[in-house]
């Protein structure tokens, strides 16, 4: 976990990690959320529907954002305010997601950072974007 200070983040500073969807990930998020979708449970359902395998929940894919804020960007000091997240690709069981925030904006007198984020497969392929606006409390 990082530790930043409000004054340690500047414009311009970036971190990233990568995770790999897996299918306990994936039947985790179903027992949380309740959502029994069936593009989410049933592979030939997904399938018919056009694709390749059964979805993973986007709100699981943006639930990395959480840790990108929360263990690496600030990482302790962080309060999460705003997320504005896109899904731009499906995520299969199994993918593996490289998730990249970017410092964008700093606001002193609240002290807040807003973050660009991005989400991509292990083909390269932007799955999800984001703007994140978080504090940092110290």
């Amino acid at each position: 976990m990082n530790h930043y200070t409000f004054d340690e983040i500047k414009i311009g500073l970036s971190h990233s990690f990568t995770v790999t969807m897996t299918e306990e990930k994936h039947n985790m998020f179903t027992a949380l959320s309740g959502d029994e979708n069936p593009m989410h449970m049933d592979e030939e359902y997904s399938k018919a529907h056009g694709y390749d395998h059964k979805l993973v929940y986007g709100m699981a894919t943006a639930s990395l954002y959480s840790t990108l804020v929360g263990m690496y960007l600030p990482g302790e000091h962080c309060i999460f305010h705003e997320i504005d997240v896109k899904f731009n690709a499906p995520v299969y069981v199994g993918d593996m997601l490289t998730v990249e925030g970017t410092v964008k904006e700093t606001h002193e007198l609240f002290k807040r950072v807003k973050i660009k984020a991005t989400i991509r497969n292990q083909a390269g392929v932007k799955v999800s974007s984001a703007n994140l606006t978080v504090g940092v409390n110290e």
